[in-house]
């Protein structure tokens, strides 16, 4: 399986068509719902209580919705308008939903004012009517920076986002700088105690490294939980971060993987190598020692710059033709 990161910018992949598969495959909705519940979980958010929650790359919604189950009020932002459209849409039916069961009640509150036992048992009805949603949206680019006051936030989750940030679209798009902008942006929105994991999936281990390690530059402590290490289908990168400085980082789960998370992303995994120099399926041909470059990895080099949206020529039969011997 391809990866989308790799065939351009998040706003562009994800569109309504992609936006509407997406939000509408149960499978999908069940494996973001597994992995937001971890999230949480890894998360400790003191019980009794909402918290106040970022979401950041929250899609559709579908961990905004798990969130909104554990009793919390989060704020969502995506760079896709597309799976916002569709997130705003949950929100809307609910809030109809809502608004409805309100005037419902205020008929009915009309009729039994006077009824002290009626009264009781119109608050206790009250208790499982369809609360508005608790969540609210924006468009953004989380690799500007979060435009967000200090101190706003209790926690921050992301689910499958981070490594968007790892890939570049731009000439003025920098890997590097884009992390270390959202990094330090996600240390001034967060409240001092508060937490924040980030499930991800690197394409290599130094995107694993690069993510971490620009986290630690900001003032984060914490590190990478890795769940199902041995699976390359269930296996899942959280980056936990705290305030903390003696904090450290949980351990990852280990056993047989989840029905739903079999299939997911399936062939997509964390190589221990660099892919240019790893043998595996994907790779770039090998150059041979003073042969140059061959045909076939001039083709794979410029598929790779097309596929990063960058200007390349059209292949055409001079490609890659070896030039005729000097005199």
């Amino acid at each position: 399986m391809s990866r989308p990161e790799l065939t351009g910018h998040a706003s562009l992949f994800y569109n309504a068509k992609e936006a509407r598969k997406y939000d509408s495959s149960s499978r999908m909705v069940g494996i973001q719902r597994e992995i937001t519940e971890r999230a949480i979980e890894l998360l400790k958010l003191p019980e009794g209580r909402p918290s106040f929650v970022l979401d950041v790359g929250c899609g559709s919604g579908l961990s905004g919705q798990v969130l909104e189950e554990h009793g919390h009020v989060w704020v969502g932002c995506d760079v896709s308008r597309d799976m916002l459209d569709m997130a705003n849409e949950r929100i809307e039916r609910k809030r109809e939903a809502a608004n409805g069961n309100e005037s419902d009640d205020d008929d009915s509150d009309d009729s039994d004012m006077d009824d002290e036992n009626n009264g009781e048992e119109n608050g206790n009805r009250k208790q499982w009517k369809e609360e508005p949603s608790p969540g609210d949206l924006l468009h953004h680019d989380m690799g500007t920076g979060l435009p967000f006051r200090p101190a706003s936030f209790d926690a921050c989750i992301s689910i499958s986002a981070l490594q968007w940030l790892c890939y570049s679209n731009s000439k003025d798009q920098i890997p590097k700088r884009r992390l270390m902008r959202f990094f330090s942006s996600l240390y001034q929105v967060l409240r001092r105690g508060a937490r924040a994991v980030l499930q991800f999936y690197p394409e290599t281990s130094e995107h694993a490294i690069l993510i971490s390690e620009c986290a630690a530059k900001v003032g984060f402590a914490g590190g990478i939980v890795v769940d199902y290490p041995n699976s390359t289908k269930a296996k899942k990168h959280y980056l936990v971060l705290s305030f903390e400085r003696a904090y450290k980082a949980p351990a990852g789960l280990t056993g047989m993987e989840g029905s739903l998370l079999n299939g997911e992303r399936e062939g997509v995994r964390v190589a221990d190598k660099d892919p240019k120099k790893a043998g595996r399926k994907g790779a770039p041909p090998k150059k041979k020692k003073g042969v140059g470059k061959t045909k076939e990895w001039i083709l794979h080099k410029k598929e790779t710059q097309r596929k990063k949206g960058k200007d390349t020529r059209k292949d055409t039969k001079y490609t890659g033709r070896k030039r005729p011997a000097r005199f």
